[in-house]
């Protein structure tokens, strides 16, 4: 190489300078990267630039369309709250080997900003998300992981860490999704929610008209504000949409952190809050309540057929505390109240299992 002050060939691209120091006598070696040279060329003592990351490659389409094929899921609530009792959670979950999470919302506490988000949910549910782009390792194949915004997620303007974070369908606030026998319907039950949370809004008449459409078996619709509750939230009464003679079959929420189940005109109504964020008091459980529990933390459980869906709710210690069975012929089989639970009469629908 020609010394400083001379002309450079023309097909020189860089030149790269590396000064090091030995026993106090400075040396100089520099290298010249052309076009011609093979990749394997190289001269010691030469900085190489930082290798770029990976390209995340494009999610495989989700979930089995034929109807006939069973499905399990897990239903997380207000979880987003890294620690102890949400690793407690997640393990939980994925021990059940489930084919996808679906939440119901506060996915992202204290205020939904893009500083805590992956640490609040890929640290934990990673191996469900695609695309995942966080830090916590490799994320999945295909997407399997149905969140629902909650008003935490909004604390942020315009829940922008959130609508960055995943790819969902449709505008990605409310959307819906079917696997196997089950179709999903994630709602935005937010007041933020710039199409309304009404019955009569444009969101309520997307999710009218969807359940009309579907021809799913079993239609499950999902959103934050529970619409019947006996927390300190109270029930959410502009939540309490036409839900059953628009022919949904399950109602999930959370909001309020306890696990509760009512019965309203014969459609059962999940609250499912014990994510992870810290459990809410009870004193008195509202009327249509079939059981309330708030001792410890925990997830919910649902496996699907063509001619059965069940609902479980188990503890983070793995100790199941209430079973719902649809469709259900048979009268409800008495059980004695699961500890910390209080327990209301008992559903036609519903077969309640309860363990100390």
């Amino acid at each position: 190489m020609e010394a400083s002050g001379s002309s450079l060939p023309s097909q020189l691209k860089r030149f790269r300078c590396v000064s090091a120091a030995i026993i106090g006598i400075c040396c100089f070696a520099c290298q010249s990267t052309r076009d011609s040279e093979p990749s394997g060329r190289s001269a010691a003592a030469v900085l190489r630039p930082e290798p770029e990351r990976p390209t995340t490659k494009p999610c495989e389409p989700f979930g089995p369309s034929d109807p006939a094929e069973p499905v399990r899921f897990a239903v997380v609530g207000d979880y987003g709250a890294a620690g102890p009792a949400e690793a407690r959670v997640a393990a939980l979950v994925k021990g059940w080997k489930p084919d996808f999470i679906l939440t119901a919302g506060d996915n992202n506490y204290p205020s939904g900003s893009a500083e805590t988000i992956d640490a609040n949910i890929g640290q934990y549910f990673r191996q469900f998300i695609c695309p995942y782009k966080g830090r916590y390792g490799a994320g999945s194949s295909s997407n399997r992981f149905f969140p629902v915004l909650g008003n935490h997620d909004w604390y942020t303007e315009g829940a922008t860490p959130y609508l960055d974070y995943f790819e969902l369908p449709g505008n990605e606030r409310y959307y819906d999704v079917s696997w196997g026998p089950v179709q999903i319907f994630a709602l935005d039950s937010d007041p933020h929610e710039p199409d309304g949370v009404t019955a009569q809004s444009a969101q309520g008449q997307w999710l009218k008209k969807a359940l009309g459409a579907s021809k799913a078996r079993w239609k499950i619709v999902a959103m934050h504000h529970a619409p019947y509750s006996s927390g300190p939230h109270s029930s959410t009464v502009y939540m309490q949409w036409p839900y059953k003679q628009w022919g949904a079959d399950l109602i999930v929420a959370g909001h309020d952190h306890t696990y509760e189940r009512f019965e309203i005109d014969g459609l059962p109504y999940v609250v499912s809050g014990l994510g992870g964020a810290s459990i809410y008091p009870v004193s008195q459980a509202a009327p249509g309540s079939q059981i309330l529990y708030n001792s410890d933390y925990g997830a919910g459980l649902v496996e699907a057929t063509a001619s059965e869906l069940s609902f479980r709710f188990f503890g983070a210690n793995g100790a199941g505390l209430d079973e719902l069975r649809l469709p259900r012929v048979a009268p409800a089989v008495p059980a004695s109240s699961a500890k910390g639970a209080i327990r209301q009469s008992g559903s036609a629908r519903a077969e309640l299992h309860a363990r100390p």
